[in-house]
């Protein structure tokens, strides 16, 4: 009787601390490459383009955004450059907005005025690099390089979203 106690004591000491160890090196701390979009585009009077850059932190702790250094391309063909300090703080696993002006060249304004005008989407690529502290490490470099669309908005003229 006495081992078998001993035996179930013994399992019970080694399940609290393996237990203990697992819960000391606390959660995984990882980081992801962000991902980087146009949630919405508005033309404004000047034809400039008042964009909300959306920046999603797939990482599991905080990151602080610096700066995007980015292309946007329609149809392969250059449509804008958008070289921004930030200076934002996003959420692990979260994503955050940001209002930028952006100037556009022709192509990209011509692109935006038709999709406005024909009511369609407007298929478009971001290609560059975000740089960011990630919460207790040294400051990186992402490249990025992902494609979306934007559709206008029904009852707001100039937009997409």
């Amino acid at each position: 009787m006495q081992l078998k106690l001993s035996k179930h004591l013994l399992i019970g000491a080694i399940a609290a601390a393996t237990l203990a160890t697992a819960c000391a090196t606390g959660p995984v701390r990882r980081v992801s490459d962000p991902a980087v979009s146009f949630q919405q585009i508005q033309v404004l009077p000047s034809g400039s383009w008042s964009v909300d850059l959306r920046i999603q932190n797939y990482s599991s702790i905080p990151m602080q955004f610096d700066s995007v250094n980015l292309k946007m391309t329609i149809d392969g063909q250059d449509a804008a450059t958008v070289n921004q300090a930030i200076a934002m703080t996003v959420g692990p696993e979260s994503p955050d907005i940001i209002k930028i002006n952006v100037e556009p060249n022709i192509v990209g304004k011509a692109a935006v005025a038709d999709a406005l005008a024909r009511k369609t989407t407007l298929n478009y690529r971001l290609t560059g690099t975000v740089v960011a502290v990630p919460e207790k490490r040294s400051r990186q470099t992402f490249k990025f390089n992902g494609a979306s669309s934007l559709s206008p908005a029904p009852g707001l003229p100039g937009v997409l979203r």
